[in-house]
């Protein structure tokens, strides 16, 4: 059952990063500069809440699958979920910092730059969330193996 809530709480934050990767994020960069910031704040508000907190619950149901079978793919499932922890905090965090810090009326050039490199991150930790989705998804498909 852990395993089964693993893979579902994975395929939550993957299919949430691909929506910002794929629909949100495009569509965002379709805009002026200041409005880019300006629907990026709080985008990024509710979406850094709700992806970490699937990035852990995800890592601690994968820890618990494996402890009960044992089975290499439910671990190496939960490490390349909660990856997107250090990802974020070494990668990701330095330009949401700098754009959180830019106000709408400094919205320009430079800040249209890090949307468009936080971009490209984001498209990264979206692969780590795929990544940890198809791991989980290997593993339930695995029989039972006795111990």
């Amino acid at each position: 059952m852990l395993g089964i809530l693993a893979l579902t709480v994975a395929a939550l934050f993957a299919g949430a990063a691909f929506y910002i990767s794929f629909a949100e994020h495009p569509a965002r960069s379709g805009l002026d500069d200041r409005a880019q910031l300006q629907q990026w704040k709080p985008a990024y508000a509710r979406g850094y809440q709700m992806q970490d907190s699937l990035a852990v619950i995800g890592f601690l149901l994968g820890v618990g699958a494996w402890w009960q079978t044992r089975d290499e793919l439910w671990i190496a499932g939960a490490v390349v979920l909660v990856a997107n922890w250090p990802y974020t905090m070494l990668m990701i965090m330095p330009v949401n910092n700098a754009l959180n810090a830019t106000s709408l009326d400094e919205a320009g050039e430079e800040s249209h730059t890090l949307l468009q490199r936080w971009g490209r991150l984001h498209a990264r930790r979206t692969m780590l969330g795929i990544v940890a989705t198809l791991l989980f998804l290997w593993a339930a498909m695995m029989p039972l193996r006795p111990a």
